[in-house]
């Protein structure tokens, strides 16, 4: 029987990579220009597949927006093959719901132009994450295609004690769920049948080799060639090509194919009994370690940062509001929140998220970021009008100057929090603004006091005073400039998961006086932290009473790699922040908290040596250079923040730097102060389990991993979780120490050529968020709930208006789960459903939730009702979406 090799011409087109995207761009059209002329001259040429994303589409046609129709034509004929995804997204550096939302989009958009392939299409992710199959399975689609992640032997060798490698091509991929799906893995990469000669000697000599690659992985008699690459312009002589190969070949069946077709035949010709089977993430765990591209992680972290802050901003605060909105509303803002979801997701392919291509990218990056973020807080600004202006506030006096604070996470919280209010108003035009503004600066403020809707007394503290200029946009007039008094007020709200509180700011007695407290000790009823001069923090768990000496420290080495890759400079010496001495200054001391900032000045060498700069140029492979740091040291100043508040078990810790040095790395050390096998790390959807020794084929000198808002270690005594705000990158150095990268300066993208990249250098002032808490088994999940509480304020308006429609303190929704994260609440398109998803904290066990709602239906990944009512139980690993109907 003939062997069936399927020819798929296509192109995987990073939107901006070593090229600025309208570079890109500009050559996007002419691809697309070119397919329609073969489209029209060749009638042998099948199709050609769009690389998995929906957004090619609308990039061609803002610069031909006239070719709309004859896109639409090959679409329906056939010959254009999109979707399923909007863009190909980096797995791990964007949320769950970021990567959700990728396939939703995409799916919508694929569907208003025809019918999308349906096959989960990562290419050039660089990992995959261990909740693919179920996520693709619940999205309807049951076959997923990558290149990276799974190391292959061939059929003539037997895989022996590795867990991520296979024989062949095609295997079945089990996620964390215990889901499995279809999997093919471009063994021979995605360009195995680029530029196939058409005259008879090249097509031999090509042929020869390359038929022998592909049989050496395929389990079948199918054989796939990919007939593109990166930004590869599309082969319009490659049906003659083919003439030529089944000429060349009798004993092969070469065909213009497309993956529609591709999987039906693999489907209908293998032995899913034979092929082998891998689990869980797929990282490269079975290589040698320098090419998995994870400290990419570490790459510009000020992306990671605006990220962070734009996804929560979106997924966590706007919109949960908004949702809460539509009840008084009747409307949910869909195409808003979509476009700002469109807008970020644009910055999620894996050369842009990733911060891995040339400095203009970025730049372009950062205003996207902005563009998103000013969406996002215009609907919550929306949100919060008419949630407030629409409250029952006839239990505060009428001169009490009221204001509603919303908890938008799904859990109880407790936490410091400071908002303004404003005290006294004065339109301008009565008189010069500067006049207007005098008299209310010569305003005396009197007493304050702050109660909550039940009378109580608020313990609060002024954090200042002051007046500024203003202005209202009314929806049915025109703007209205002002001067206001606005008084800053900090306090300790305590609110129930997807809740509100409205509290009265009035005269009165009640305020803090910050306490005149020069101990540099930090001490709650859950922890105690002591300095010492050299920078040295020992740390005492009051629940366990044991002492951890040198609990925290920094970390600084050279860094002689690029973009993708950390590579250690040749001298391989650390720098200690314990070798620097350090001042302390209490910077706060209240009743609700107190902050030590420690500032130690490092010397540190200021760059590489010279020997970089031709190691870059000639573009020596990285594990080959042989660059020192320089002799020149310059001093380095880093202040640390440590805060602890009253009522907490975590203290967090923001690192201050001002970046002047090249080419090196920072980490911030934790002495998790035990030894263990394995440790957990919140991934997409799924909070797993790594260990903390690599394979016997690892070479690279470290192990970085990646993670989502948290990560811990645990024995039998007590467990440490570390929260972090953006920093991604981490590693469990001998077991015990867990290094959490803050900044990482490079100088080059890397690849394949020499690409400067002088703003990675990240040249610059930063601030690193991260927290740490203890931890019993009891208490893990809440130091996992902790870190999106560190992540996501609460979120407060004033009350301009009266209503009676909604209560002054209330609860939108009550869910409880212990064992479960939640990581959306949001309106639907089509319907005044509400959406509620969520994911099981452990790998291992089952968890049970409760939710206070009577019509409650369980959905797919999609939002698409599914039969049965909701079980009330998360099996191991479960993603579960509910719909919930008034």
């Amino acid at each position: 029987m003939k062997k069936t090799v399927h020819i798929i011409s296509h192109t995987h087109w990073d939107r901006e990579w070593y090229l600025a995207f309208e570079q890109h761009r500009m050559r996007l059209v002419e691809l697309f220009d070119d397919l329609f002329e073969l489209f029209e001259n060749d009638k042998d040429y099948d199709s050609f597949h769009l690389d998995g994303q929906t957004i090619l589409l609308d990039d061609y046609l803002e610069v031909r927006p006239q070719n709309r129709d004859l896109v639409q034509k090959y679409i329906t004929e056939g010959k254009i093959k999109i979707g399923p995804f909007y863009i190909l997204q980096d797995d791990y550096l964007i949320s769950a719901e970021a990567n959700t939302r990728n396939t939703l989009i995409g799916l919508e958009e694929s569907y208003k132009w025809g019918q999308p392939v349906k096959l989960g299409y990562f290419p050039d992710t660089f990992g995959n994450m261990g909740q693919a199959p179920q996520m693709m399975k619940q999205s309807g689609i049951d076959t997923v295609a990558f290149g990276r992640g799974v190391k292959t032997t061939g059929f003539n060798n037997v895989v022996v004690d590795e867990d991520y490698a296979t024989q062949f091509s095609e295997m079945w991929w089990e996620g964390s769920d215990d889901t499995e799906i279809m999997s093919i893995l471009f063994a021979n990469w995605y360009s195995n049948g680029n530029e196939i000669p058409s005259t008879k000697d090249e097509a031999i000599k090509f042929w020869d080799i390359k038929l022998a690659d592909v049989e050496k992985f395929a389990s079948t008699n199918q054989l796939l060639m990919m007939n593109g690459v990166d930004h590869q312009p599309v082969q319009k002589d490659i049906t003659q090509a083919i003439k030529l190969a089944n000429e060349l070949y009798p004993d092969y069946h070469f065909i213009h194919s497309n993956f529609e077709k591709y999987m039906k035949d693999l489907n209908d010709n293998i032995d899913k009994d034979r092929i082998g089977k891998v689990k869980g993430e797929l990282t490269s765990q079975e290589t040698d370690g320098w090419y998995t591209l994870t400290n990419t992680a570490s790459s510009r972290v000020y992306l990671k940062q605006a990220n962070t802050m734009v996804q929560n901003q979106l997924e966590l605060i706007t919109e949960p509001l908004a949702l809460m909105a539509q009840d008084v509303t009747k409307k949910y803002p869909h195409d808003m929140i979509t476009f700002a979801w469109k807008t970020l997701l644009q910055n999620h392919p894996h050369d842009s998220i990733c911060g891995c291509s040339v400095d203009v990218v970025h730049r372009e990056m950062e205003t996207r970021f902005e563009k998103s973020n000013e969406v996002a807080k215009f609907v919550e600004s929306e949100a919060l009008r008419h949630l407030t202006s629409n409250m029952d506030l006839s239990k505060f006096s009428d001169d009490a100057k009221t204001f509603t604070v919303f908890n938008t996470l799904s859990f109880d919280k407790e936490a410091v929090y400071e908002t303004e209010i404003e005290w006294e108003r004065v339109i301008l035009g009565s008189d010069q603004p500067h006049m207007i503004y005098d008299k209310l600066d010569k305003k005396a403020v009197p007493d304050l006091q702050l109660l909550d809707d039940e009378g109580n007394n608020i313990p609060f503290e002024i954090v200042n005073s002051e007046v500024r200029f203003d202005y209202d946009l009314p929806k049915d007039g025109f703007r209205v400039p002002y001067m206001a008094r606005i008084i800053k007020v900090r306090f300790t709200p305590n609110i129930k998961g997807f809740a509100w509180k409205t509290y009265g700011l009035g005269v009165g007695s009640g305020a803090y006086v910050s306490e005149d407290n020069k101990d540099i000790a930090l001490e709650n009823h859950a922890i105690k932290i002591i300095f010492s001069e050299k920078g040295k923090v020992d740390v005492l768990n009051k629940e366990t009473g044991k002492t951890h000496e040198n609990f925290f420290y920094y970390e600084n080495t050279g860094d002689i790699g690029n973009e993708y890759i950390y590579r250690q400079s040749a001298d391989n010496k650390a720098i200690l922040s314990t070798d620097f001495d350090a001042s302390y200054e209490v910077l706060e001391s209240t009743e609700l908290r107190k902050i030590v900032r420690m500032t130690q000045t490092w010397m540190i060498p200021k760059s590489a040596d010279d020997l970089l700069d031709v190691e870059r140029i000639s573009v020596k492979e990285l594990t080959l250079r042989q660059s020192h740091r320089n002799d020149t040291l310059i001093p380095y100043k880093v202040e640390t923040d440590f805060i602890l508040e009253k009522h907490a078990s975590m203290v967090r810790i923001n690192t201050h730097v001002n970046n002047t040095a090249k080419d090196h790395r920072i980490r911030a050390i934790f002495d998790s102060g035990m030894v263990s096998d394995n440790h957990l790390s919140e991934s997409i959807f799924e909070v797993i389990e790594r260990p903390n020794t690599v394979s016997p084929r690892w070479m690279n000198p470290t192990n970085p991993q990646r993670q989502q808002a948290f990560m811990s270690m645990n024995n039998d005594e007590y467990g440490l979780t570390l929260m972090n705000f953006g920093l991604h990158e981490y590693e469990v150095v001998d077991k015990q120490y867990i290094a959490v990268t803050i900044l990482r300066a490079v100088g080059e993208m890397g690849d394949w050529g020499y690409f400067p990249t002088p703003e990675a250098q990240c040249l610059d002032s930063y601030t690193l968020n991260l927290g740490f808490m203890f931890t019993n088994d009891s208490t893990r999940n809440d130091s996992y709930r902790s870190a999106y509480a560190m992540q996501v304020p609460f979120v407060s308006m004033q009350n301009m208006e009266k209503g009676n429609q909604l209560k002054s303190s209330d609860q939108f929704l009550d869910f409880k789960a212990d064992g479960a994260m939640v990581t959306s609440l949001k309106g639907t398109k089509d319907s005044d459903a509400k959406v509620l998803r969520f994911y099981n904290l452990s790998n291992t066990e089952e968890a049970s939730y409760s939710l206070n709602a009577e019509k409650v239906y369980e959905s797919n990944l999609l939002e698409q009702k599914l039969e049965g009512n909701d079980s009330d139980t998360l099996k191991h690993a479960e993603i579960k979406t509910l719909l919930i109907e008034k």
